[in-house]
């Protein structure tokens, strides 16, 4: 399976769409017009290691409800994903049993020599 979640509004998530095409046979998920369901965001840690791994740090929610003060668990990294779209550390690209998680030059790299 191939598959991408994304912000249609993120300008860099744009960007990263763009610079990965062809996108043929991968399905696109818009995560704020179509969320994640607890069953995809569990398929995702499982992958990637941890909740912590795909939790943004960079969502203004992040600082405006003072998380950055707090010790937080995997339960609670799950939790606030699910809650909200923009803790969801993105795009999250899965390719097979491969994820690619976030826009580092590096990681998309990766993720582009997968898909093509």
């Amino acid at each position: 399976m191939k598959k991408i979640y994304y912000l249609g509004s993120c300008s860099t998530c744009k960007r990263i769409l763009k610079e990965l095409e062809p996108l043929d046979g991968v399905e696109l998920q818009e995560i704020k017009s179509e969320p994640i369901t607890p069953e995809q965001l569990d398929k995702m840690a499982d992958l990637s290691g941890s909740y912590e791994s795909l939790f943004s740090r960079r969502a203004m929610l992040f600082r405006q409800r003072g998380l950055h003060e707090k010790e937080l668990s995997e339960t609670d990294y799950k939790n606030l994903i699910l809650e909200h779209y923009t803790f969801l550390k993105r795009p999250v690209i899965l390719m097979d049993d491969q994820i690619f998680v976030g826009n580092s030059k590096k990681t998309v790299e990766a993720a582009k020599q997968a898909l093509h």
